[in-house]
């Protein structure tokens, strides 16, 4: 009698499977689907883009230090604080602490993912993680809780993780080739405050929320006379220490 294996089901593959597996007929359709889910996205991401670039060309650094932080820190609030600090001179450690505490939003974020990457090789998570941010996180949730296999929801996120990264460098080499060349009195900065605040708003739920965003802001505005230019430090720490004394 010859034995025969039987093909692993969908529940057997739906955990581990990675868009590393074989190729099939549905992996196009995985990636355009995370690629559109992530364009509505871009409306609000490639004009605050430019703008860093700008910024980029403009501050007292090497256009191409600046320019850099767009793949290496991957996160506009980030990339914004880290510009400024060392454009007005901060010293190296606060720079650093800074964008460190800006981006420690995503340890919460990792682990939202933690379940849904779980079995995945290293070097997948890896990637994936490095491009874990606020967009890559909803378009990913969203693609995973519709997907039918492991493998179908890693192919949506990283679709769309990766028309992030393409848009987002684009977009800050393009303001960092034209910075310079644009008149001052466009005051394109304001489009980074704008941007933010509209990032904020639709995130103020709860009254916690709200209270620590308001104590972030109250310190940034007082902390202003803080030496080394430590107000963008003790504001984004007394913001934290608000919201997790609530939690």
């Amino acid at each position: 009698m010859v034995a025969t294996i039987a093909p692993p089901t969908t529940s057997e593959t739906h955990h581990g499977d990675a868009p590393f597996a074989p190729p099939t007929e549905h992996r196009r359709h995985h990636l355009l689907a995370g690629a559109r889910a992530m364009a509505p996205w871009l409306l609000g991401i490639v004009p605050f883009g430019l703008v860093i670039g700008v910024g980029a060309a403009r501050a007292d650094v090497s256009t191409f230090a600046g320019w850099l932080g767009a793949p290496l820190i991957f996160g506009g609030s980030a990339q914004v604080a880290t510009i400024q600090l060392l454009d007005s001179g901060a010293a190296a450690g606060v720079v650093v602490v800074a964008a460190l505490a800006v981006n420690l939003r995503l340890v919460l974020y990792s682990a939202t993912m933690a379940s849904h990457w779980r079995g995945a090789p290293r070097w997948w998570q890896a990637l994936a993680a490095a491009l874990l941010v606020d967009p890559s996180l909803s378009v990913g949730v969203d693609g995973y809780e519709r997907a039918a296999t492991a493998r179908h929801g890693h192919l949506h996120y990283m679709g769309g993780a990766v028309t992030l990264l393409a848009a987002w460098v684009t977009a800050i080499t393009i303001g960092a080739t034209l910075g310079t060349a644009l008149p001052a009195g466009l005051q394109l900065d304001l489009v980074i405050p704008l941007f933010l605040i509209g990032e904020v708003v639709p995130r103020l739920t709860t009254p916690a929320v709200r209270r620590s965003v308001a104590v972030a802001a109250a310190l940034g505005v007082v902390a202003t006379w803080a030496p080394l230019h430590l107000g963008s430090l003790i504001a984004i720490g007394g913001g934290l220490v608000v919201a997790l004394s609530a939690g």
